[in-house]
Order: C-alpha cells, then sequence, then structure tokens
C-alpha cells in the first residue's frame, strides 16, 4: 500500500459524491461572480440551515482541508503556514486553511476553483479551540468581510439547561438580524420551517444507513465515510436527502442479499478519531486480513435529531450540540460511546488513532482502551499518525503494528 492512497468503495451510490462535492465548490464560485453573498462558517452549526433559507452561500474552510488532503495541496499550504510561523504542532486543520488563504488560493493548480472570497465570517464561539482560531486568522485575512462573533456557551450535552438553549436562541435571532442587515435580504420563516426539516430528514436517512452497518457481513465499511460531505455542506437542501436515500436503498439491498464488503468478513473493527484524509486507503488495509471497519467515532456527529415545529430553538440546539458530541466530550462520555457502539456493531477489535493533529479526540484513549478490554474483552491496537499531516504517518509502522494486531485477532477467533 502506497503512503498516499484512495479508498477502494463497494457501493455504486458513492460514486455519485464526486459530482456532488465538485458541483458545491463551483456552486460557491458562481454564486460569488453573481454577487450572491458568500459566507464562511464552521462546520456542524445551526447557521448552515439559515444560509439556504435565505439564499446565501456557505462555505466550510474546516472542511476543505480533506479536499487539499486528498488532492495533495497540503504540504505547500502547511510550508506557508510554518514560514508564518505557525507550529507544527498545530492543528493540521488550522494550518492547511492558514496556508491556503495566505498562498495562492485560486490558482490553476487548486482543484475545483477553490474557495470563494468572503463576504461575511461567522466567527465561532464554540467548539475545538483551533477550529475557533480558524475564523480568527479568516478576519484578518479579509479585513473587508462583515464579521458576526458568535457566542455559545461551551457545555457538556448532559448539562445544557434551559437558561442555555434562551441564550442561544436568542443568537440565533441575532444572526438572523446580522444576515438581514448586512445582504439586504429577509428571512422567510416558511422557508426556514422546511430547511429544518429537509435537515432533519437527512439526519433519520443517516441514522438508518448507518444502522446497517450492523449486519454481519456489514454492507459498506469506513471506506465509505466520504458520503459525509453532504452531512457537513448540504445539510438542509434536497440534495443531500436525494443522495441519502439513494445510499439507503442500496445498503438496504446488500444487507438482504448478504453482500458484504469483502468476500469472507472475519474480523469486525472499531476505528476511533478523524481519519487520514490523505489515506483513505488504509481502510481498505485490514480486508486482505479479512478484517473490515464497520463502525467510527465520527460518524456520531451526524446523529442528532431537529424539531421540526420549533426551527430556531432546533438549529439553536444543534449549535450547542455539535461540538461537545465528537470534539469537546468528556472522557466517561466518550467510553459510553465508544463501548456502546462496539457492543451493538460486535466489533473483535478497536484501533485508536493516536492523532497529533487533534489533541482533544486523542485525550483519554488509554482510559477508554482499558474499559474495551476490562467490560468487553475487546483488544486494540493505537497507530501513531495525524488526520491532515502525512509527515507524522510512517506506513511501515502502520502496517507492522496492524499486521500483528490482524494475527492475534485470527488466532483468538479461531482457536
Amino acid at each position: 500500500m502506497e503512503k498516499t492512497a484512495k479508498s477502494k468503495k463497494r457501493l455504486s451510490t458513492a460514486k455519485e459524491l464526486n459530482n456532488i462535492v465538485a458541483q458545491f465548490y463551483l456552486e460557491g464560485n458562481d454564486a460569488k461572480e453573481k454577487g450572491v453573498p458568500v459566507g464562511w462558517m464552521p462546520p456542524m452549526n445551526g447557521a448552515i440551515e439559515i444560509f439556504y433559507a435565505m439564499g446565501l452561500q456557505p462555505v466550510f474552510p474546516e472542511n476543505w482541508s480533506p479536499v487539499c488532503a486528498a488532492f495533495g495541496l497540503t504540504p505547500n499550504n502547511f510550508e506557508i503556514a510554518e514560514n508564518m510561523g505557525f507550529s507544527r504542532d498545530l492543528c493540521g486543520y488550522l494550518r492547511n486553511i492558514t496556508g491556503y488563504i495566505y498562498g495562492d488560493m485560486n490558482g490553476e493548480h487548486v482543484p475545483l476553483g477553490g474557495l470563494p472570497e468572503p463576504d461575511i465570517i461567522l466567527s465561532a464561539g464554540g467548539g475545538c479551540i483551533p477550529a475557533m482560531k480558524i475564523l480568527h486568522t479568516l478576519e484578518r485575512r479579509f479585513p473587508d468581510a462583515n464579521i458576526f462573533s458568535a457566542d455559545l456557551p461551551q457545555v457538556p450535552v448532559t448539562e445544557i439547561q434551559q437558561y442555555h438553549i434562551d441564550y442561544a436562541v436568542k443568537e440565533m435571532h441575532r444572526l438572523i438580524d446580522f444576515l438581514c442587515q448586512v445582504t439586504g435580504k429577509t428571512m422567510d420563516y416558511d422557508r426556514l420551517a422546511e430547511v429544518v426539516r429537509i435537515s432533519d430528514k437527512a439526519c433519520e436517512l443517516w441514522d438508518k444507513i448507518m444502522s446497517y452497518r450492523k449486519y454481519v457481513p456489514t454492507p459498506f465499511s469506513a471506506a465509505e465515510i466520504g458520503i459525509m460531505f453532504v452531512m457537513v455542506t448540504r445539510q438542509g437542501t434536497r440534495i443531500a436527502v436525494d443522495f441519502l436515500e439513494k445510499v439507503l436503498d442500496e445498503v438496504k439491498e446488500r444487507a438482504k442479499n448478504g453482500i458484504g464488503v469483502i468476500e469472507d468478513e472475519k474480523i469486525r473493527l472499531f476505528w476511533d478519531n478523524i481519519p487520514l484524509w490523505y489515506n483513505m486507503g488504509i481502510f481498505n488495509y485490514f480486508e486482505k486480513m479479512g478484517g473490515v471497519v464497520v463502525a467510527e467515532t465520527y460518524s456520531a456527529a451526524w446523529s442528532m435529531r431537529l424539531d421540526v415545529d420549533d426551527p430556531i430553538k432546533a438549529l439553536a440546539l444543534k449549535s450547542l450540540w455539535s461540538y461537545p458530541m465528537v470534539s469537546c466530550v468528556s472522557i466517561e462520555k466518550r467510553k459510553e460511546m465508544v463501548l456502546k457502539a462496539c457492543k451493538e456493531f460486535k466489533i473483535d477489535g478497536a484501533i485508536f488513532h493516536s492523532n497529533k493533529s487533534c489533541v482533544p479526540i486523542t485525550m483519554g484513549q488509554s482510559d477508554i482502551r482499558r474499559a474495551l478490554e476490562k467490560e468487553l474483552g475487546i483488544p486494540s491496537v493505537v497507530i501513531d499518525a495525524d488526520h491532515m499531516d502525512d509527515r507524522n504517518f510512517s506506513i511501515a509502522q502502520f502496517q507492522t503494528r496492524v499486521d500483528a494486531f490482524m494475527e492475534m485477532l485470527l488466532d483468538s477467533s479461531h482457536p
């Protein structure tokens, strides 16, 4: 396996994703040319549906980083950021976006036309620190953009109180007022209600799709996780719903007919932490020994339903829930989530990605590994890597550790 490799996909619907990705970025540049206000924002927040309801164009710089990794743009972006004084120890998303916006943003070598410059920046007040700093860096780079400084409390999901929700609702209204003022547009609340309904439908479809991975053999693996692109960029649009309906139909049919990822599924694996965006092919590496990654931490980020009867409150709650579900969650809660998933998906072994670029998700992995072994008897292995920077990943070390781990799992499953 090469150090940088694409994943091998089995779902025919996943092949449509390339067109959906290209369409999204081309749409952004087209919107800019037509004078449609463009807003850069973090992912996983209620502003996405508000933008689509108002006919504005959302752009997600954090999500652009995996695209850069897939197309091999990160080395140049990292070099620019590091020459500016950004340490290699910082989040790869932060360093990549910094290098990208201070480099040749829309040069001929940049795929999909690159990102259109922002008219609006929603500067995050919640989420992990690097995610917030990305938006602060954007403010300095694009001084003419209208800035909305979001202000949401960092509260664990289990500790959200009514006053947190009330405050978040006020922030949603403040955002709408701001957007109306700087764009000259108005909010159609009937349209917003429809967008939220469509967004909730996408979440419902996502949960159903993920549930089919519990089947043995599993109909699709983590190699297909790129389908979550629509959950990041297209929430509140028919594009997401139409695509996910096709994915669900195909996954359902494969499960019904017992069609797995590989012919002889022997070992069911769980992946903890963010994937290696520059080398998604590692998910296929386990297959040569009968292993399939049937579940992962990251896909849980989109398992949130919205109250379609109260759109503003639904989006406020979404903004409060999103980051704590993945990167700002207690070790105890993460342990509970991993153990629950490993039981439900009949996991035989777990791979813990010790991610140099994401310390919040990496913290507590030792505790979770011990709990998996003690409570469920599930062994695990640690892979040292980085979700963005391939300089922090050794393919030889990965193969050595995985080969030994898989041999141990196979021996224990066939005494």
